[in-house]
């Protein structure tokens, strides 16, 4: 993928968030499908400042309430944007050194992180929506396609 390819994909990303949260506040926040979105949020935000190497600011697994869950997902919106956006196709091939959770040291393709970042988000949004559906919930419909026919990504 190109740089223009993962904006797109980040963008996606963002909408579908969004509408995971919206659903979680519709149909009134329950422990589990909080903290798979605080997690979301939080492991978006670590890859982040790992590709930007800084240090890393918050816990991958968060304590986090709804309304800092909703602050986050605009945040992350916003800085994945900024991001993308001064990304070159020669970034994206770039090697980047980091520690994980653990301490230990890893070296990472930047194309392959951010990869890695919308499909664990998208694997986490579909625990959440398994978990709504089997709690009498309406989950959110977070498809990429839907997002794309609805014009929600371009």
């Amino acid at each position: 993928m190109n740089a223009t390819d993962y904006l797109r994909q980040f963008a996606y990303d963002a909408w579908a968030n969004q509408e995971v949260l919206r659903a979680i506040q519709s149909s009134g926040p329950d422990e589990r499908s909080l903290a798979l979105l605080a997690h979301i949020l939080s492991a978006e935000r670590l890859w982040l400042e790992r590709l930007q190497q800084v240090p890393q600011s918050s816990p991958v697994w968060p304590n986090s309430t709804l309304d800092h869950c909703s602050a986050q997902v605009e945040d992350m919106g916003r800085r994945w944007r900024e991001y993308l956006g001064q990304l070159s196709q020669s970034d994206v091939t770039r090697t980047i050194a980091y520690k994980n959770s653990k301490g230990e040291l890893w070296t990472s393709v930047v194309g392959d992180v951010l990869t890695h970042v919308i499909l664990h988000s998208a694997y986490h949004r579909g625990q959440i929506a398994s978990h709504m559906r089997a709690s009498g919930k309406v989950p959110a419909h977070t498809d990429f396609i839907h997002a794309v026919r609805q014009g929600f990504v371009n």
